[in-house]
């Protein structure tokens, strides 16, 4: 790296710093795109699946992502089943690695400078840039910014050294990935509400004919990701039998529940992705809110850049979304707080009522995973000034 000056220093090349970073880019702005593992193919966290309303919104390659899913199927902890179909194509898998690929070299064409194997160690504000450090190749390697977003993820250390808000309310996923998946039956997402094997959150089967991520998740003080997931696989068989596929992959990480956090941005820098809690309370959906805030974060960041007023940033606020989250919230802690299985399957037992079929219907293909930004800054904005 031969440049240790910058507008823009991004840390995390997830999804999140791969959007920032390539649309800030286009509008000439110098980026350094840093992430701690030497190839984006490595340790990737997310299940990767896309919803109607991001792959209509953004340019997501087609090669990238997997045939399209329509079909639900709920089950309860006895395994009785509720099947949800849309007239819309609703999920895509992605190909995450490959997508992370694809940006990255659309990054490095506009000049982002890549710095990859570097992992983040602190940030000082001297004046009015940053002094951002990495470890990088056993030594220390220093470079100045005049701006720094934390695309880090749950446990952003980038929003601790900003003084900005944490994740506090978090679930933990853990998921294995397989090849050779039964070609029979239409692609579909299986999900399965089981308080002992994924407290608080479900177990899943995302299967598109074509691969298959199988996972668990919840609370972590409450299970062992590590042994749910075989015993999960295991009772799962005369449903879906990974014994005839071939694991390719082991993802996992930490997923943050409580919503977009209230102070995501400050004249020192700001966050995006999980770093800013943008996920969906409710189902932990990530990719299509991810999508909304890091081109959000790109557009503030550069008027912040040309203007060096303040007031830019008071667009990026995570006070303007938590209104939009409530609803969702409240269904995060009332979830969190069924361990029984019995309360389990009552609470399915309701969801066979028509209308409760409707609502549920309407959380997998429904679009509104995350508000549309610009409208909502413009409400805001609006009542402010009236």
């Amino acid at each position: 790296m031969k440049e240790r000056d910058f507008d823009v220093t991004i840390v995390g090349a997830g999804l999140a710093g791969l959007q920032c970073a390539r649309l800030l880019a286009k509008q000439g702005v110098r980026v350094l795109l840093a992430d701690r593992k030497p190839s984006l193919e490595q340790k990737i966290h997310t299940t990767g699946i896309f919803v109607r309303r991001t792959l209509e919104d953004f340019d997501i390659p087609e090669d990238c992502i997997g045939p399209v899913v329509r079909n639900v199927s709920l089950y309860s902890p006895s395994y009785r089943v509720l099947n949800l179909e849309s007239k819309h194509d609703e999920f895509r898998v992605g190909r995450m690695g490959q997508l992370y690929n694809r940006y990255l070299n659309q990054c490095r064409h506009s000049d982002v400078q890549w710095l990859p194997a570097a992992t983040y160690l602190d940030s000082v504000q001297i004046n009015d840039r940053s002094i951002v450090r990495f470890s990088l190749d056993n030594s220390i390697t220093s470079v100045s910014t005049r701006f720094l977003i934390g695309a880090d993820g749950a446990s952003s250390r980038v929003a601790r050294h900003l003084q900005l808000d944490t994740n506090q309310e978090m679930i933990v996923g853990l998921e294995n990935v397989y090849s050779d998946v039964p070609r029979a039956g239409a692609p579909r997402l299986h999900c399965f509400l089981n308080p002992k094997l994924a407290p608080g959150y479900i177990a899943w089967v995302a299967c598109d004919g074509e691969h298959a991520h199988v996972g668990v998740g919840g609370y972590v003080n409450r299970f062992d990701p590590a042994s749910a997931l075989p015993t999960f696989e295991k009772e799962i068989r005369k449903i879906f039998d990974v014994r005839q596929c071939q694991r390719i992959e082991r993802r996992g990480g930490r997923i943050p529940v409580g919503g977009v956090l209230k102070r995501i941005a400050n004249t020192r820098g700001l966050l995006i992705g999980d770093a800013a809690g943008a996920v969906s309370p409710l189902t932990a959906g990530g990719l299509d809110p991810c999508m909304r805030l890091s081109t959000l974060a790109a557009k503030v960041t550069t008027e912040f850049l040309a203007t060096e007023d303040a007031v830019a940033l008071q667009r990026y606020s995570g006070q303007l979304f938590r209104s939009r989250f409530v609803s969702r919230i409240w269904a995060r802690r009332v979830a969190a707080q069924i361990n029984s299985k019995f309360l389990t399957e009552v609470g399915f037992a309701a969801l066979r009522l028509p209308f409760f079929t409707k609502l549920a219907a309407h959380v997998f293909f429904g679009r509104g995973s995350f508000p549309d930004v610009e409208p909502v800054i413009a409400a805001e904005v609006q009542t402010f000034e009236t």
